[in-house]
Parts: structure tokens; sequence; C-alpha cells
């Protein structure tokens, strides 16, 4: 019970004002392109109809570009497969719930086949099925709008993020090289341990396998530093019958750590005070 009440309570963004500024500011101007687009060619009613998926659309290509949901075929691709299937639905069901959830049901299976899974797609699709006299009588002719609206959000996104300096679609990159330093007694990981990882889980993640590759690399990177910084000086001290000083040599040094099959020998100024720690990584 615990451990679910502790569920509830939010996570830290990791982000900084001025990013959630700089999403907020592109997502308003990227649904207004939209929209003003949108009422212009199809009317304003058809516009009001499609603004709610346009709207999530726009919090995911402005405040989470980098996501894998936030990728330019997710958007395309899933708009088109949600208009679609809507059309479909509302043939073998008419404008009812369960043409809205076999719409949404399908577009999910199909996304996932086809690569491009964005969750605004399905409100896209519910958006269709229950606009009765608006989207669902333009057959075929409702992917104008429900297109149009992709692309102009697509383009806001790809303009207005990459003159924000956040770099916007997200490239696809090779294997990333391991970091020059393993933790101690730690070989590290590859792409290929990611990758079996992440078929064990079997779960959506919500960003590419080259960030989390990255960002596994820099978590190791700064345990790293931190375990080599965190040695606790006294107790190597007092566990060492040898120390070195400043006058010792590099060659002075090895040859003590072999003596005493050490690892760590502490440096000791004039005073005896420790100012330092020579170790021997293997």
């Amino acid at each position: 019970m615990k451990n679910l009440l502790r569920s509830f309570i939010p996570q830290s963004l990791n982000t900084h004002p001025a990013e959630w500024s700089r999403a907020a500011i592109g997502a308003c101007l990227g649904i207004f392109v939209s929209a003003v687009f949108c009422r212009e060619l199809f009317g304003i009613d058809i516009t009001l109809h499609l603004l709610g998926p346009v709207g999530a659309s726009a919090v995911l290509l402005f405040a989470v570009s980098t996501g894998a949901l936030a990728q330019p075929w997710s958007i395309l691709g899933s708009y088109l497969i949600a208009a679609l299937v809507a059309l479909v639905s509302i043939k073998l069901f008419g404008n009812t719930i369960i043409a809205a959830s076999v719409a949404v049901c399908s577009s999910i299976v199909l996304m996932c086949i086809f690569r491009c899974l964005h969750p605004p797609a399905a409100a896209v699709a519910i958006c269709i099925v229950t606009s009765k006299n608006e989207l669902s009588p333009m057959g075929l002719h409702v992917l104008g709008p429900v297109m149009l609206n992709a692309v102009c959000l697509l383009a806001g996104a790809l303009i207005y993020n990459n003159l924000t300096r956040v770099r916007y679609p997200k490239a696809h990159v090779g294997e990333l090289p391991a970091p020059q330093q393993a933790p101690i007694g730690n070989e590290g990981f590859n792409a290929e341990d990611l990758e079996k990882a992440l078929e064990e889980m079997g779960e959506f993640v919500d960003v590419s396998r080259e960030d989390l590759e990255a960002i596994l690399h820099k978590t190791e990177a700064h345990a790293l530093r931190r375990n080599r910084s965190d040695i606790d000086a006294a107790r190597i001290v007092s566990r060492s019958t040898e120390s070195l000083s400043l006058e010792h040599s590099m060659a002075d040094a090895m040859t003590l750590l072999a003596k005493n099959d050490s690892k760590y020998l502490p440096v000791l100024d004039g005073e005896k005070k420790v100012v330092g720690i020579i170790s021997l990584v293997k």
C-alpha cells in the first residue's frame, strides 16, 4: 500500500523553467497556425472538432520532441491510419460508441505495426466517429483537414524547435561508443545488452534507444567519478602499513603497491596529513 501511495507523488521533470516556457510558446504557435490554416480551408466547425488531438500532439512535438512518439513519421503515419480506420469503423458500426472503441483499438495495433505510435491519433479517430454532422459525412475528404493539421504542426515543430536550439527530428545514429573508463570491477554494457534489456521489459518506452544508451553511459561516468572521490582516506590509511610522500616517484609507488599487494596507498605531506591517494585499477 505504501508503494502504491508513493507512486502518486509526482516525479521531478529534470528540466528548467526556461525549457517549459520554450515548449509552451512553441505549442501555442503550432496550434494557432494549424487552426488558422484549417479554418481558412475547411471552416471553423471542422477546425474546432479536430482541435483536441492537435493540442495533444503539440505537447509531444514541442515539449518532448526527442521522444519516439513525437517524430515526424509518428504524427503523419498515425493521423493517416486513425482517419482511415475511423471511416471503416463508421461503415461497419455507424456513429456509435462501439465504432469509436473499435477505431481506437485498431489504430493502436496498426500504429505499432507501422512504427508510428502517437497517442493523440486515437483522439483523431474518436473525433471523426463522434462528429456525425461535420467530419463523418466527408468520407475520404476528411483526410484533408486531418493531414493539414499534422503537416502544419510538423512544419512548426521543425522550424521552432531548431530555431530555439532543440534538434528536431531526432536523428538515427549508430552504436554509441562506450565510455573511455568503466567503473572499477565492472565491464560496462554495450548496445546488444541494452537491446536485450528492452526486449525483456516488453513495454512501451517513450525514449529512443540511442538516448537511453547515452543516459546510461553518462550515469556510469558519474558513478565512476563519485566512487573515486568518496574513498575513505582514513580507512585506507588505517589499513595500510606503507604510505607515500610527495618526494616519491611513480616507480616507488608501483614498487610499494606490488610489495604490499594493495590497490591503494595514501600520499602524506610533511605533517603526515593525507593529501591524496594512489590507486591501482586493473
